[in-house]
């Protein structure tokens, strides 16, 4: 049976993010569509927040960032959105992501785990930009305060393979079956979800 090149690098990608499942205690993915060409990650770890109406910035544990991969995928980035709230030079208020270099120039072999180590490294400021900010609140704030060291949370996200705890050679399981309906994304109307933990930061 024909298969794409298009569809071969989703099940390609598909396969990759499965095997960082398994290397991640941080990491979880919902894909859709098969082979999926959309996905919502979710990323559980310490990062930054600053609730509305006020300069506070609070620590916040749980991320999700929609992946969406265009027909011309992978010749083309992928579309990303940020869909819970988040504090970062290079993520604006509404959701949309710098890649710094990659935003410009696509590397088609840049694999989806890639990305999206790539994304929790932005979510624990081992990765940011002052100097080119898609947040200049935020680009401003990460200048002038001298509380904390970066990155926010020392881990990688393969950290179960950091530690041991998995072998690089592990079978890759099963990816899990995509949803029968649609999902409601964060931002749009749904059904109340389990409110991430927050902790505040005194920054005076």
């Amino acid at each position: 049976m024909y298969e794409s090149p298009r569809d071969r690098r989703l099940r390609s990608d598909l396969r990759a993010i499965t095997r960082l499942k398994t290397q991640s205690s941080i990491l979880d993915f919902e894909g859709f569509d098969s082979p999926p060409n959309r996905y919502l990650i979710t990323l559980r770890g310490r990062g930054l927040m600053q609730p509305p109406n006020t300069d506070e910035v609070v620590y916040t544990d749980f991320h999700q960032v929609e992946i969406r991969l265009q027909n011309n995928y992978p010749r083309a980035k992928p579309d990303l959105k940020w869909r819970t709230p988040i504090f970062h030079p290079n993520i604006s208020a509404l959701g949309q992501v710098c890649l710094g270099g990659y935003s410009t120039n696509w590397v088609p072999s840049l694999n989806l785990d890639e990305l999206c180590e790539m994304l929790w490294d932005m979510v624990r400021y081992a990765n940011y930009d002052v100097k080119s900010p898609y947040n200049y609140k935020a680009a401003r704030w990460v200048e002038r305060q001298r509380l904390y060291e970066f990155p926010t949370d020392s881990r990688t996200l393969k950290d179960k393979l950091a530690a041991g705890l998995v072998s690089p050679d592990a079978p890759i399981p099963d990816p899990p079956p995509p949803p029968r309906e649609e999902i409601t994304f964060i931002g749009e109307d749904q059904p109340d979800e389990e409110e991430p933990d927050v902790f505040v930061i005194d920054d005076r």
